[in-house]
Parts: structure tokens; sequence; C-alpha cells
């Protein structure tokens, strides 16, 4: 592909490093930047920059925060005897836009996956198990983890992991089909699931 520019080349280069963006859809948007307000493209820059020097994520839950603890976890509004663990942010985010639940979270940050190299130590299932054993607040654990081979496999592994704890554990009702990400399942089938957990069984 021929350029004109050296900026331009390198912007595009750049731009067609993010998921799902080619080359040709990079130009495009590169193109429409430079037609844009030269404070569009500086607040765009900006905003860019504050997201990866500014953005922090939460001490107790792993969520990504502007503060050390996330406004989850500091609202007081919320049932802190629930806590619902799931892979990662965009997990969080598809539950809360059910308005289902009302507890609090734990995002593992992955699931256990030999083939990828992935381990038990690698996941935030250590900080789980000290938040439960610290709270005598908690009763219920509920694991809305993807219901893949990968996914019950974490799930096993967490559980075992409770069980001298003596607290609950439950998962989502296979409304969420088995072999799904949670991250694409529709709000009514997630917000289901939620509403009718039923108890966590090894």
């Amino acid at each position: 592909m021929n350029f004109p520019s050296k900026l331009v080349e390198d912007a595009v280069n750049e731009i067609a490093k993010l998921p799902s963006i080619g080359k040709k859809t990079a130009l495009r948007l590169v193109l429409h930047l430079l037609k844009q307000d030269e404070k569009f493209t500086l607040s765009l820059t900006q905003s860019l920059t504050k997201l990866r020097t500014e953005t922090m994520y939460c001490v107790q839950c792993h969520n990504i925060s502007d503060a050390s603890v996330c406004n989850i976890c500091t609202n007081r509004g919320r049932d802190r005897s629930l806590i619902c663990v799931v892979e990662d942010t965009p997990d969080v985010i598809a539950i809360e836009n059910t308005n289902q639940y009302n507890g609090l979270y734990h995002i593992l940050g992955g699931i256990i996956s030999p083939i990828e190299g992935i381990s038990p130590n690698e996941l935030n299932i250590d900080s789980l198990i000290q938040r439960v054993s610290q709270s005598a607040d908690i009763k219920e654990i509920i694991l809305a983890i993807s219901a893949t081979m990968e996914g019950d496999t974490t799930s096993f592994y967490i559980t075992k992991r409770l069980q001298p704890l003596n607290v609950k554990v439950t998962t989502l009702s296979r409304g969420v089909s088995v072999g799904s990400e949670l991250e694409y399942t529709d709000e009514v089938t997630l917000g289901r699931s939620i509403l009718s957990r039923i108890k966590y069984g090894i």
C-alpha cells in the first residue's frame, strides 16, 4: 500500500495493530482524523494517554478503576454478602447491564488453561480466598464463568479452594449455553441465569 506521507504510514501502521482493524480501515480512520479540527485529535490523544497512565485496578476486586478501590466496591448500597466471580471486565459490564445483580465482584483475569500455559497461580484466585476468609459478611460466591471446559475447570478449582471456608457456592443456571462466552450472551438470558443460579456441586 502506497502512502502520501511517512507520517500517514506510521499512523496507519499503529492503528492497524488494534483488533479487527486492517490497513484499509486504519487508513480511512487516519484520513478522517486529518479532516477533523485539530482540537478533536489532540483531545483523543489526551484521552488515550490518560487511559494508559492513569487507569488503575481495584485492590479488592481487580476491576478497572479510576482509584485504588472501584466505585462498585465503595458503593454501600451493594449487597456485600454476595461476590460474583467473573473472568474479566467485559463480564462485569454484561452483568451490570442486566440490572439483576446488586452484589460485589471479583475478577480472575482469565481462566485456567493448561494448553495456553495459564495456571491458577497466574489468576486472582488467592486474593478471592483471602477476601472470603477475612470477611464475615460474605455468604455466597456466584461463579459466573463461561460454560467451557476451561471455565468448568476453573469453577471446580475455586470451589475446592472455598470448601473449608463454609461459604455457599453457586453457579449460573444453564440458561447460558455450554460453550458460550459470557460477554456475548444476551442480557435477558444472562439476567435470568443470575436470578435462577444453582448450587455448584462437586
